[in-house]
């Protein structure tokens, strides 16, 4: 995955944008005004002891729950239209996201742990609409190999393609720096947090560790407790925009808990070309789980559509180099979940820009408007990729979290997702919560590219990491 230029790789504005007109600028900036739906994700690892807890030393914090809380990096906000300054605000905008990319081939080798990820977590949906993360799941994982040693660690590490725990440091520095975004013009925000018990000591240097890389948040306090539960799930609904708040009302965690870690992903960028609500349309999707009316969005404007042998795709991009939704339509006969374990999918999926069958035409787009969530328990697709140790009693290795008490290992791993496309944009958000049309050429210069079936989307980042993905099997 190559690191591409914001404005020539993605085609998310025109070439001469920045010396476009004073006209052009403002007509821009009038745009970016309107916010969009949104997207969220929140992973949360409980990690437990399976015996009683007997601490050996004095906690590091008994009363207060925040031990550190992270600083975000200041980004230039986007300028005012009306600023009188707004050429010389407009370039410090840009020079601010300049400064959150990472040089050329950061993201190398990520390849086959988003692919099995993608994979292992959407199979298995039936008729049922399914989503995850494959950046929060990394993140997550990330921060999890930090407080694990020996082959605990090592399973984390060969899953995520890292030779050692300090090449994944920096590459996991890298993903995050690149990943983040609050302009007030896209949001994309990672966020991280740990959730210690307060009757247990923990090492130092390795919060500081997870703070420096991960922007991670340290919180301590008495486990079970009314009071801890609920600020972990304001925490939760503060990252996430309140857009996981019914999810995130389950989570609770109990006295046996050492430790909890959460991830989470915030995402909200509005459409370089929105749709007119005047042209949205009640028509028929048609499910495996029976015929439904829902509303359709409709655009036509050219565009390049993409083809394989089982499937056919195109792409609609977001503004400000948020990145790009991608539509993938299955052949007549063949599942959306078929093409998951489908190797040519697989790879238009995370090498599109290298794709071959690619047409440029006019696409006139028939795209249903929906707001799916998903929550699933990650242990077993985990354990199926190859993840065992941590959750195992009398194999896991948490000592460079703390030696304070034995039998530590990973008793759930929560992750929920809500995504949501409407006429303006896209809002997606999740967690991770871990306790310890046809497959030729088409036949026209114009065609007709109607999801009303049962599909697939991935949402990638400006640079092509897939931020979220799904089946939508009911709109």
């Amino acid at each position: 995955m190559n690191r591409k230029d914001l404005y020539e790789a993605i085609g998310q504005a025109d070439s001469d944008m920045l010396e476009r007109s004073e006209k052009d600028k403002k007509k821009e900036k009038s745009r970016r005004t309107r916010w969009a739906a949104a997207v969220a994700a929140v992973l949360v690892i409980a990690v437990i002891s399976a015996i009683a807890l007997n601490p050996h030393n004095a906690p590091l914090v008994t009363t207060a729950y925040a031990v550190s809380e992270a600083a975000y990096p200041k980004m230039a906000p986007y300028p005012s239209e009306d600023a009188p300054s707004f050429d010389r605000d407009y370039d410090a905008w840009w020079e601010s996201v300049q400064a959150q990319r990472r040089e050329q081939g950061y993201a190398d080798g990520l390849e086959p742990f988003f692919a099995s990820g993608i994979r292992q977590f959407l199979s298995g949906s039936d008729t049922e609409n399914r989503a995850c993360s494959p950046l929060n799941i990394y993140m997550a994982l990330g921060m999890l190999a930090e407080l694990t040693g020996g082959g605990s660690r090592q399973q984390i590490l060969d899953l995520l393609g890292a030779d050692s725990i300090e090449a994944l440091r920096s590459q996991a520095g890298d993903v995050w720096n690149a990943h983040y975004r609050d302009d007030g013009a896209t949001t994309s925000i990672l966020a991280s947090s740990l959730w210690l018990n307060q009757n247990i000591s923990f090492v130092q240097s390795t919060l500081d560790t997870l703070s420096d890389t991960y922007y991670a948040s340290s919180f301590q306090g008495e486990m079970g407790s009314e009071g801890f539960n609920d600020a972990l799930r304001a925490w939760l609904n503060e990252q996430t925009g309140g857009t996981l708040k019914e999810q995130t009302e389950g989570i609770s965690l109990d006295s046996r808990t050492v430790l909890a870690l959460a991830s989470t992903l915030y995402f909200q960028a509005r459409w370089q070309d929105e749709f007119n609500k005047n042209r949205t349309e009640a028509g028929t999707f048609y499910s495996a789980a029976g015929d439904e009316t829902c509303d359709f969005m409709h655009s036509s404007g050219s565009g390049t559509y993409y083809w394989g042998e089982r499937f056919g795709a195109v792409t609609k991009n977001l503004s400000n180099g948020g990145g790009t939704v991608l539509f993938i339509l299955p052949d007549e006969g063949i599942t959306a979940e078929d093409l998951l374990s489908d190797d040519e999918a697989m790879n238009f999926i995370l090498s599109r820009d290298e794709w071959e069958n690619t047409k440029h035409l006019i696409i006139n787009l028939a795209l249903p408007k929906f707001d799916i969530t998903s929550q699933m328990d990650l242990n077993e697709g985990l354990k199926a990729l190859g993840i065992t140790d941590v959750f195992d009693s009398g194999m896991s290795d948490f000592t460079p979290m703390t030696t304070d008490t034995d039998g530590i290992f990973v008793s759930k791993t929560q992750h929920d997702v809500r995504v949501v496309i409407d006429e303006e944009g896209v809002t997606a958000s999740a967690y991770t919560l871990m306790t310890e049309a046809g497959a030729g050429m088409p036949p026209s210069e114009e065609m007709d590219f109607v999801l009303d079936r049962p599909f697939l989307f991935v949402l990638d980042s400006y640079d092509g990491l897939p931020l979220f993905a799904g089946i939508v099997n009911q709109p």
